[in-house]
């Protein structure tokens, strides 16, 4: 009979460096024993119970001779299930830096399963369907009694698989869109500390940072409208992310691209991006990283876990983080805390309780409100140094944020398990900015013509999540098939203050000094903004095995979404309770065409209340996003590197579009228009030998609007990141590796523009020991002076720095 074999499957499937985790997946050899099972059942009239005696007939068969060599418990595992003709199904991270001692001699299944487990704290077992799983083993108590395992939470915490498009706990291979995870180690190597960085490195993802606190993300021509932290999140005002998250955080982030709306339950065709928080381990220890380079930068941050009790029932993990840095953009200066705690044990044998806290206290000084105008009548740009900034000493941007979550899963069956999930998050900030812009958009000759608009504000915003799911796998015309369902609520409230006293003074000549205009006396304070949005959805999701090497997957999202207030939509207009109701599907298909290649579409669309208003001062109506992919997922050398080729078609309708400004408002008015994006996507992650790791990502898109011209000309319509690595062979304490960004020519009507460019990382890494690592990061390596983005004015990236290191394991 053919057998289930452990195999590396997608980006799982590296050789895992010291200290890192990866998801190993126990696999089929291949599909055909279930065409065999159902093929018998057919013809035998069997029921699926006597599928199950079948297999217990094996277990029970006869002694046989085994002659299986010491060595990765995987193999010896692999081998022996394929010599004794049974079935061998689990998740393969269980089995990692795991090794067997071999058999020799006769053995029964269960003997012979019982002696390459020796030492390692598991045991098989039989499964319902009659094949074996893996599972931690009993334990004995002093007086010699055996106790059953109280690792119920150990177990998931071993088995801990990201959701992905789906809501279902698939492999990327096995995902019907594109994909792409940006590890911790990956960050760290790089010695990168701040979530925009962190995406400038993602395959297909744009950054478009056009101010010192408030960020732009886009993918596939459209703005990202939605970023989550373990799969739960609200929607980004106007498409803007303000601030910045700790990297150090998080495991991964994942990046999700086209319509998702089985995941997110509002957004667009652009993508979503999803950052993976740390959890408890099963190990005591962790690591203090030091740092320090060019504009002062100074950090520490300590990552530590700590199994709390004997049993291993409880764990908890400790993260926090402090940065304080000046920049290359006259006087800013970004100092920021973050402490991150987490707690996570066994309720009875059923229940895993998980509680955690996030505090970030982010401080700015001198910060860009708004972007440096460039462009002069005759259509010249500006050239100033890359240090020019509009900001006056006074200037704060100062933000507080608090999150609290609790997360509780039961195992009803051994097929499926309920999770409850909550997150809880508030948050404050308080600005004293000032802005420079001018009239017509246009710098005078002699670099006059700015005007200058003090503002302060004080905000403060609440939002709360509460999903539930069910999900798990269930038997149907004699194939296992997964299926979840969910339904969650999500409410965020928005209020925001603001203070009389702002002036419109003319400025000098720019660029000017800090201290040209004093801060202001600041009057009264008044409400500027007040909004309500809640969102009610129920989502279901299905993945069905159609035939051995094809699967299906069908989803429905229904939202109700509410909208209430003035402010965080908008100002101005009361929404009056602006209500929309939609519902949204979801089609996939997967088609082994090898043991290694899988053929993917899939089609799937999503909505998007708009922000805008139009001429009369009137939202626009909810805008409609369609995505359409096929794709192509390939693994490679031994299945150590996986590569991904997709066509996609994503068409946003009715999307809100500048069309004018308002002078008497101040503010633009928007018209909805038809966009559509059209491109391919290719990339590859992996290893292609044991010390040298890759990933490489290009994209190549058009975005034309109804009337199939070019629009939205500030998004480059290709880009191309790769980022490498390599233990030195001569020295093999040394690592180094590099990353390159490469994009097109972008440019906006009427302002800035950008020829293509491409930027350069390097780092260095040396093991002075087994637990120290001291690091050089070179950023920028050419020092190139480049605009790093256009989309609303523009702003310079950052020269040539250095940063030096020291990782030390605990």
């Amino acid at each position: 009979m053919s057998t289930h074999r452990i195999q590396q499957q997608g980006q799982a499937d590296f050789v895992a460096p010291a200290g890192q985790h990866r998801t190993f997946t126990l696999r089929p050899l291949d599909f055909a024993v279930h065409l065999a099972i159902a093929s018998s059942v057919a013809l035998a009239g069997w029921a699926p119970e006597a599928q199950a005696q079948n297999a217990g007939s094996q277990a029970a068969a006869p002694a046989r001779n085994y002659h299986i060599p010491a060595g990765p418990l995987a193999a010896s595992l692999n081998r022996f299930a394929e010599e004794a003709g049974v079935l061998l199904t689990a998740s393969g991270e269980v089995t990692q830096g795991k090794t067997s001692p071999g058999l020799q001699g006769s053995y029964s299944v269960q003997s012979g399963f019982a002696a390459l487990l020796a030492g390692t704290g598991l045991e098989a077992f039989r499964q319902a369907d009659g094949s074996f799983g893996l599972r931690p083993a009993p334990v004995a108590s002093p007086r010699g009694e055996t106790q059953l395992p109280t690792v119920t939470v150990q177990h998931k915490r071993e088995f801990r698989v990201s959701k992905g498009a789906t809501n279902l706990p698939m492999e990327i291979k096995e995902t019907p869109q594109t994909i792409s995870t940006i590890d911790q180690e990956s960050l760290r190597d790089f010695g990168i500390s701040n979530s925009n960085d962190a995406l400038r490195m993602g395959t297909g993802i744009n950054v478009e940072e056009w101010e010192t606190n408030r960020t732009g993300y886009n993918a596939r021509g459209f703005d990202v409208m939605l970023t989550q932290i373990d799969g739960l999140g609200m929607t980004n005002d106007w498409g803007l992310v303000e601030g910045q998250l700790d990297t150090f955080l998080f495991e991964k982030i994942e990046l999700i691209r086209g319509a998702n709306g089985l995941l997110t339950g509002v957004g667009n065709a652009s993508g979503t991006i999803n950052f993976v928080r740390k959890r408890p381990t099963n190990k005591n220890g962790g690591e203090i990283q030091l740092s320090a380079g060019s504009h002062g930068t100074k950090r520490l941050a300590a990552d530590y876990n700590k199994v709390l009790t004997e049993d291993g029932r409880w764990a908890g993990r400790l993260v926090v983080a402090q940065e304080n840095k000046d920049s290359y953009l006259r006087a800013l200066n970004d100092k920021r805390t973050t402490i991150y705690g987490v707690v996570e044990g066994q309720i009875g044998q059923d229940g895993v309780l998980t509680l955690g806290l996030t505090y970030q206290d982010a401080k700015q000084r001198s910060p860009m409100w708004g972007s440096l105008t460039l462009p002069y009548a005759n259509g010249r740009l500006a050239d100033f140094d890359v240090s020019a900034s509009t900001a006056q000493d006074w200037t704060r941007w100062n933000n507080k944020s608090l999150n609290t979550f609790i997360e509780y899963a039961h195992t009803l069956s051994p097929d499926w398990e309920a999770k409850v999930s909550y997150n809880h998050t508030k948050g404050r900030g308080a600005t004293r900015l000032f802005y420079a812009y001018t009239a017509d958009g246009y710098l005078n000759d002699d670099n006059t013509g700015l005007i200058g608009w003090p503002y302060r504000s004080q905000s403060e915003t609440k939002s709360d999540i509460l999903d539930l799911n069910l999900n798990g796998r269930f038997m149907a015309f004699g194939r296992q098939h997964e299926a979840v369902f969910g339904l969650s609520h999500s409410k965020q409230t928005s209020l925001t203050y603001s203070y009389d006293g702002a002036t419109f003074p003319v400025m000098p000549a720019f660029p000017y000094d800090g201290d040209v205009y004093p801060e202001p006396e600041w009057g009264a304070r008044s409400v500027a903004s007040d909004g309500e949005q809640s969102i009610t959805r129920f989502y279901a999701a299905t993945r069905l095995a159609l035939t051995d090497r094809l699967k299906g997957i069908v989803g429905l999202n229904a939202i109700k979404l509410k909208r209430d207030g003035t402010a965080i939509y908008g100002g101005g207009t009361n929404l009056d309770n602006e209500t929309t109701e939609k519902a949204s599907p979801y089609f996939g298909l997967t088609y082994d065409l090898t043991r290694d290649t899988l053929a993917y579409a899939s089609y799937s669309d999503i909505f998007q209340a708009q922000d805008q208003r139009d001429i009369n001062g009137a939202f626009l109506a909810p805008m409609k996003g369609v995505n359409g992919e096929i794709g192509v997922k390939s693994e490679w050398l031994n299945r150590k590197l996986l590569t991904t080729f997709a066509l996609f078609s994503a068409r946003q309708e009715g999307l809100a579009t500048i069309a004018g400004f308002d002078p008497v408002a101040q503010q633009n008015y928007y018209e909805p228009k038809d966009v559509t994006s059209r491109g391919f996507e290719v990339e590859a992650t992996g290893r292609i030998s044991a010390n040298t790791q890759i990933t490489a990502g290009y994209t190549a898109l058009r975005l034309t609007g109804a009337d199939g011209k070019d629009i939205y000309e500030w998004v480059p319509r290709r880009t191309l990141k790769l980022r490498a690595d390599t233990r030195v062979p001569m020295l093999p304490e040394l690592r180094v590796g590099a990353a390159v960004r490469w994009q097109s020519d972008v440019s906006k009507s009427g302002g800035a523009r950008q020829d293509a460019y491409a930027l350069a990382d390097a780092f260095a890494a040396y093991a002075l020991s087994d637990k120290a690592t001291l690091r050089l990061n070179i950023n920028n390596v050419f020092d190139k002076k480049y605009l790093r983005t256009v989309q609303y004015g523009a702003i310079y990236g950052a020269p040539r720095s250095v940063l030096l290191s020291l990782d030390y394991k605990l």
